[in-house]
């Protein structure tokens, strides 16, 4: 087999569970990852390069390109001409509304401008059954409400709660969701050391019921998009429920299948 057979080797020896019979650029892609979740190289940061990990791991150069390029595709890392390839953050502009499929009906989020974030609530309590399912915690485990809701232009779109792991968001107050500038997963990758990485979402249609109308400056019963997600960190970790009330006077949900 040459060299590249000895990475076959090698990924159970990182502790993965790759079958034998999967592509090596998909090994070499799960070691990486597992460098990712361990901490190794942390969001922002430069990794090797090419060269330096198909020595690592005892591959062909290609072969940790076309791992790299999946990983890129997948939000995970970003290429830099000339600069080599970083770890992604939610900090760079063009993933801040990575999970975001609101688009306006004019123009795009771009041109909308940033969203408006007003923090409505933010406390620590325990988690309902259901909470915890979602979460794989324990009925009773502590977690995180936050509530907020979202306004372009002006409008408020987007009514919301979360829900998160006590455990891993201790010190997550108000004051500092309020103080925060940025996108709300930079915040949770930078302070507390989560990164989202995957989300699951269900959608249906409701009608706004008088708190929900309150809030979003509709009339009661007015058909909003119901969207409940549910975000992963590495290694399938679910680390956020989130639902939300979506305003379509003015935008549409739009995704890409392929």
């Amino acid at each position: 087999m040459g060299a590249e057979g000895s990475a076959v080797a090698a990924a159970p020896a990182a502790g993965t569970s790759t079958p034998a019979f999967s592509p090596l650029y998909q090994q070499i892609k799960t070691l990486i990852l597992h460098s990712l979740q361990a901490g190794e190289w942390k969001p922002g940061d430069l990794i090797p390069s090419e060269i330096e990990l198909a020595a690592r791991f005892k591959v062909s150069q290609g072969t940790v390109r076309k791992a790299i390029d999946e990983l890129a595709a997948d939000n995970l890392l970003v290429r830099r001409q000339g600069k080599g390839t970083f770890v992604a953050t939610h900090a760079e502009q063009h993933i801040q509304y990575r999970f975001l499929r609101l688009h306006p009906d004019v123009g795009t989020l771009d041109s909308e401008g940033p969203a408006k974030r007003e923090v409505l609530g933010c406390r620590r309590m325990r988690a309902s059954a259901e909470v915890a399912a979602a979460l794989q915690l324990r009925a009773g485990d502590a977690v995180v409400q936050v509530s907020r809701v979202l306004s372009f232009q002006g409008t408020p779109t987007i009514l919301e709660d979360l829900w998160l792991p006590g455990s891993a968001f201790r010190g997550l107050t108000l004051e500092t969701l309020s103080e925060h500038a940025g996108p709300m997963y930079a915040l949770f990758e930078t302070q507390f050391g989560v990164r989202m990485v995957r989300a699951e979402e269900r959608i249906k249609a409701v009608a706004a019921s008088e708190t929900a109308a309150e809030r979003l400056q509709v009339p009661a019963g007015t058909p909003l998009l119901s969207v409940e997600r549910l975000a992963y960190t590495y290694n399938g970790v679910p680390m956020e429920l989130r639902r939300g009330l979506y305003r379509t006077d003015r935008h549409h949900y739009r995704n890409e299948l392929s």
